[in-house]
This record gives structure tokens, C-alpha cells and sequence, in this order.
């Protein structure tokens, strides 16, 4: 399996339970794996032929950025979900990384792996949710 990676997408958003984190945007940080049969564009050097990761970046900048989530798992399973439903990505693994949450670690977050049927009959989230 071929995979396209984007690294420390930094996006800032409100993410969090404390009432503080409501009304404070903080910085998450992406990694992002993406299956990919690369072949194609490889013979025919045409982006139209694999994933734009420039237009998946900026779909996350701004459904990231627009999130008003609680729960980090919920952010990272909704990066995870528009990636596949909207770029048609069959496996994706995103690891979000919310920097300095905890006092004394540099690192806390979440990494998820999806597979498109894991999102069979539902639909692509068209908006940040609430």
C-alpha cells in the first residue's frame, strides 16, 4: 500500500471541557496517513490522478479551525471521517496532538486508524459540529 503523509498540520481551534478551553482557542497538531494507489499519477504526472493533499489540508484548516468539540476522540474521529468520506481515501490514520495539555508532558492526543467501511452509508460532515 502506497501512503501520502502530511505532518504538523497546526491548527487552532476550541477544543476542550474546562470552561477556559470554551472560550480560548488552542493549538492541535495533524498527522495524517492516507492510502493511496499511486501508479496512476506516478505514469501520468496529473494531480487529478491521486489526493490533492493541498486541498485536504485546507478542508481540515478550515473544519478544524470552525470545531467547537470537547473531547479530543471526537475532533480526531471527525478529521478521520472527512478525510475518507469527502477525498475518497480507503484507510487513514490520523494522530491529533493537543501540546502541552497536561503539566509536566510535552505530548498528549489521540491516533485513530479508519477504513472507508467503517463510514459505509454515512454521510460526509458538511460543517464543523457543534
Amino acid at each position: 500500500m502506497d501512503k501520502i503523509f502530511l505532518t504538523a498540520l497546526s491548527v487552532e481551534c476550541i477544543v476542550g471541557i474546562w470552561d477556559w478551553e470554551r472560550r480560548v482557542k488552542q493549538t492541535v497538531i495533524i498527522d495524517l496517513e492516507m492510502a493511496a494507489d499511486i501508479r496512476r499519477a506516478a505514469l501520468t504526472d496529473h494531480i487529478d490522478d491521486t489526493i490533492d493533499y493541498k486541498r485536504v489540508s485546507k478542508r481540515l484548516l478550515t473544519f478544524v479551525g470552525e470545531s467547537q468539540f470537547q473531547l479530543v476522540e471526537t475532533l480526531t474521529e471527525a478529521i478521520a471521517r472527512v478525510v475518507i468520506t469527502e477525498f475518497g481515501v480507503s484507510w487513514v490514520k490520523v494522530r491529533l496532538n493537543k501540546r502541552g495539555a497536561i503539566r509536566g508532558a510535552r505530548d498528549v492526543g489521540i491516533e485513530v486508524e479508519r477504513r472507508a467501511e467503517d463510514y459505509a452509508g454515512v454521510a460526509p460532515l458538511q460543517q464543523a459540529q457543534p
